[in-house]
């Protein structure tokens, strides 16, 4: 393993127990009724099989997975698996997960009907091998949906000003402490794609792997995230067609 993948893997494993508070805090509130409205209207119609890529705590899954779809999450980092399987578990949700490298999936090709992935793009190393790995395993006409954000910006905005995470923040922050938070900052700024222009980048890379439908939403966190969401780094949407 990469010095970086390790300090992902590291910086992830501590955090696993707190973000699962996060999510199950989302599975309760309003944000689940907009994370599913926008996953029903992305989706095809029909019970799908689903890669949930950097499923985390099992949000996304265990959404897709109560709505009779067939899912399969993969993570990285065996603490997330691990709140991944126990919030299935307390839901009484059927949803099969595995400690996976979303750059290097262990899956045929033309394996799932959606791939779909949040808040990962900005994790990885090398995304351009992972962008061709999840449309390797996208069967025809599957689509992929990618949300994510570019946090550098934000890390970028943060240290010019001077300011840092609210500690009791709880939307995706829970439990932070000021050496958690450098860590963070840190793994950002050590990541190619932290420079890059996105969600453009992404739309550009993923025309060069074939995909001639695909396209970006940027008003996807105002929809979706509302108040929540990071005016220095708005979530946005990355989708494509196979």
């Amino acid at each position: 393993m990469e010095k970086i993948e390790k300090r992902v893997l590291d910086y992830w494993t501590v955090r696993a127990h707190d973000f699962g508070v996060v999510r199950r805090n989302e599975i309760h509130n309003k944000l689940s009724k907009r994370w599913s409205d926008e996953l029903d209207r992305l989706l095809p119609e029909g019970k799908l099989r689903i890669l949930d890529v950097g499923t985390g705590t099992g949000y996304f899954a265990v959404l897709l997975a109560a709505k009779g779809h067939t899912v399969t999450g993969i993570d990285l980092t065996p603490a997330m698996i691990g709140e991944a399987k126990a919030l299935a578990d307390e839901l009484d949700i059927s949803a099969r997960f595995e400690v996976m490298d979303a750059q290097s999936l262990d899956f045929p090709d033309e394996s799932f009907d959606a791939v779909v992935t949040r808040n990962l793009t900005w994790t990885l190393p090398e995304p351009e091998r992972a962008y061709s790995e999840w449309l390797r395993v996208l069967a025809p006409g599957g689509i992929l949906i990618n949300f994510d954000a570019s946090y550098g910006n934000n890390v970028r905005n943060n240290e010019h000003n001077g300011t840092h995470l609210p500690v009791g923040n709880v939307y995706g922050h829970c439990g932070m402490t000021p050496e958690l938070e450098s860590e963070n900052a840190q793994i950002t700024l050590s990541m190619p794609i932290s420079k890059k222009p996105r969600p453009e980048w992404d739309a550009k890379l993923l025309k060069s792997l074939g995909c001639a439908d695909c396209g970006f939403d940027k008003s996807a966190g105002t929809r979706i995230l509302a108040e929540n969401d990071l005016s220095d780094a708005p979530m946005f949407l990355v989708w494509a067609k196979k």
